[in-house]
């Protein structure tokens, strides 16, 4: 029996190593320049909200000297411990990367430039900038016993200043805060882009800030703070708790506290003593502070420097039924992937549903909207056309929770019924229910989604959208809001299973049945795509079917506390992550059911659900059967099938933990390009229901 380090990674390091793949594209000479710089502002953003909500986690477990030991048995202090190192490298390599990419952008033509000499226009310019939209909004403070320190809020930057009053020669600290509104860089008018940070702008015009000083020392910082939300069990009102915790959140404790490398010495202690620095991390740099805002830059308007533009596609086989979802779907099944076919098809699906005298309800879970959704629109919309509108808006969706609680309102104030479902479970299932009058009686049509309902996200991220008007799944989808909004359990579903209650289970018995195949001879695999694996249970699930012959493929994105290849234990199992112009984020299962993979008689199952303990056991979540045959095909033997076979944009784990580029070799395979340049099929029309198969891709290697 091996150790618990032996068969797990610990969960934390495995995210760092996925912030690293991330970071590493920020280097990938295939991708255009300000792409390039995207991907470096990305990981930063992933770095930031991972100290304050994991990293602040552990600390505060530490403070309370909870020994909450983790999947492969380490306290939380050492985690802690071995998070600052791996962190500490991070950002090492952040800046590495990003002194690199500056030269780059120099050499064409966008300049971010600090604290040297500029022609006399730019100058001219800047001052007046500065005089302008700057200075009436700051308000420097000075430090010291007649001023209390002043409050540093979650993210936000500062400026402390060691200056020398010339009329006493005495030595003053002032700071100024960076308000949050302001632009993360100026840009200089002109053809030519120069790009001047917020902090360097302010201390470049420091003299007209403090007249009658010396100016002895400047340095720039940068705080993040706990941002992580608990959630009280007798909690009576959930919004006016989520209020109070939003407020509480901005002044949680420090987690972080990024220093300029030339931040005076004894305005940096001053810092510390003020901001209660006992568990913070402190990291000092030479770069530049706030990786995630050099996302502003990406704006720039070159786009020869990005990639090419990309128009999704609509569906083909709701065109052909003129615009009308419900035709199309009464007609045949659907499966939309995104960003490849058009997000606007689920917001007409809604839309259609607002308009139609026929559509007497309609149902809808709402994790993530987004700040301009179309999806909000159309079901005020239906509630103000007189429909029966129920919303369940999930207000424990961490950062968007303000959000949520605003559209809660606007909802409410239409005539919706809103339900914030159950106190300390998350509801993550991703489920629309739009009920129809026809002819004698009444059809269900349903939306079941791997991502949430949010417009933005999905030109970005690949996700499923499956439409049906199955009798079966539509009474499953039924079950499941009576569930939520009354806590009506259903004893039984007939399609769907449900987390808490039998997702878990029936992955499970999913398992068993590839080990029982595999057991008699039979053909045993499993395919599964996923954005995070760290449920300790279902993990050694899937090493007991390694164990017992079945072959085991694994495409995790991010997080994978699985460790393949290790002899005796998960030899049979392979794990590849995949990172590229667009984040993968669709949740698949696929089991091959006593048959060569893949094949039309594999199970096959789309989820809102990852492999974690969180998913299978404290949220509401769906596991959905992919049972007609079309959009089976297309589900297994172009759309996982494709992840699998990638080759240009995919990592392979090691049993180490250490992940390698996959190898393109002579027939080089990107997922994204492929889909981008050959129509998917999802939603396509006249040729599939007039009973042509479904393409499939080829499967080039042995065991996949």
């Amino acid at each position: 029996m091996k150790s618990k380090a032996e068969r797990y990674f610990n969960r934390e390091l495995s995210w760092l190593a996925f912030n690293e793949r991330v970071l590493a594209e920020a280097g990938n000479l295939n991708y255009p320049l300000l792409e390039r710089l995207r991907f470096l502002s990305i990981s930063g953003s992933n770095l930031d909200e991972f100290m304050m909500i994991r990293v602040a986690g552990l600390a505060g477990q530490v403070q309370q000297r909870i020994d909450a030991r983790s999947l492969e048995g380490r306290t939380p202090a050492q985690q802690l411990g071995e998070i600052r190192e791996a962190v500490r490298k991070l950002e090492d390599r952040q800046q590495a990367v990003w002194r690199d990419l500056r030269a780059q952008l120099d050499r064409e033509r966008i300049h971010i430039v600090g604290p040297e000499r500029l022609d006399p226009a730019a100058s001219r310019w800047l001052k007046d900038y500065f005089l302008d939209h700057i200075a009436p909004v700051i308000t420097p403070q000075a430090i010291d016993p007649a001023h209390p320190f002043p409050f540093v809020a979650n993210q936000g930057m500062g400026l402390l200043f060691k200056l020398t009053r010339q009329s006493d020669k005495a030595q003053v600290i002032e700071m100024v805060l960076i308000p949050a509104a302001f632009p993360r860089f100026v840009r200089l008018p002109g053809r030519e882009a120069v790009y001047i940070s917020i902090e360097n702008l302010i201390v470049r015009h420091a003299r007209l800030i403090f007249p009658g000083f010396r100016i002895d020392g400047d340095g720039a910082f940068r705080v993040l703070r706990d941002s992580d939300i608990e959630i009280e069990e007798d909690a009576e009102d959930l919004v006016r708790h989520f209020r109070s915790a939003i407020q509480r959140r901005r002044r949680g404790k420090v987690i972080q506290l990024e220093l300029d490398s030339d931040f005076d010495r004894e305005a940096e202690q001053l810092l510390r003593k003020q901001l209660g620095l006992r568990e913070a991390l402190i990291v000092v740099t030479d770069g530049i502070i706030g990786v995630a805002g050099l996302a502003a830059i990406v704006e720039e308007d070159r786009p020869e420097l990005k990639f090419e533009p990309f128009s999704p596609r609509y569906p083909e086989r709701v065109l052909e039924h003129d615009g009308d979802c419900f035709a199309a779907i009464r007609e045949k099944d659907i499966v939309i992937q995104h960003p490849y076919e058009s997000f606007e098809v689920v917001v007409d699906f809604l839309r259609q549903a607002a308009a139609d005298p026929a559509v007497v309800a309609v149902k809808q879970t709402l994790y993530r909207a987004g700040k301009q959704s179309a999806v909000i629109a159309a079901l005020i919309a239906a509630a103000e056309a007189g429909k029966s509108v129920t919303a369940v808006v999930e207000l424990k969706a961490r950062f968007d929770e303000e959000q949520n609680m605003l559209w809660a309102s606007q909802l409410e104030r239409a005539g919706v019924q809103v339900i914030y479902g159950f106190v300390d479970w998350k509801t993550h299932a991703k489920v629309s229910m739009v009920v129809r009058r026809e002819g004698e009686g009444y059809r269900t049509y349903c939306h079941f989604g791997t991502g949430n309902y949010h417009p933005e996200t999905a030109r970005i991220y690949t996700d499923l959208s499956f439409f049906t008007a199955d009798p079966k799944l539509a009474r499953d989808a039924a079950r499941l809001f009576n569930f939520v909004t009354g806590y009506v359990e259903p004893r039984r579903t007939e399609a769907i299973a449900i987390s808490p209650i039998g997702l878990r289970a029936e992955l499970n018995r999913c398992i068993d049945h590839e080990i029982a195949n595999a057991q008699k001879g039979r053909p045993a695999a499993i395919w599964a795509k996923l954005n995070a694996l760290t449920d300790g249970d279902l993990i050694d699930r899937l090493y007991l079917a390694s164990q017992a012959g079945v072959v085991i493929v694994l495409v995790i994105r991010g997080i994978c506390c699985l460790r393949p290849g290790i002899p005796g234990l998960s030899e049979n199992i392979t794990v590849k992550s995949i990172i590229g112009r667009f984040l993968e984020h669709s949740r698949i299962w696929a089991f091959a059911n006593g048959h060569q993979m893949p094949n039309h008689r594999a199970r096959v199952y789309i989820s809102s659900a990852d492999g974690m303990s969180r998913n299978l056991d404290r949220r509401v979540e769906t596991l959905v059967p992919i049972r007609n045959r079309t959009v089976h095909a297309q589900v297994l033997d172009q759309v996982l099938l494709a992840n699998l076979l990638d080759t240009e944009q995919s990592w392979l784990l090691r049993p180490d933990g250490s992940y390698v580029r996959s190898e393109p070799g002579p027939n080089p395979f990107n997922l994204h390009r492929y889909f981008m340049t050959n129509p998917s099929l999802s939603g396509r029309g006249a040729a599939i229901s007039e009973g042509l198969d479904v393409p499939k891709l080829a499967l080039r290697r042995r065991g996949n």
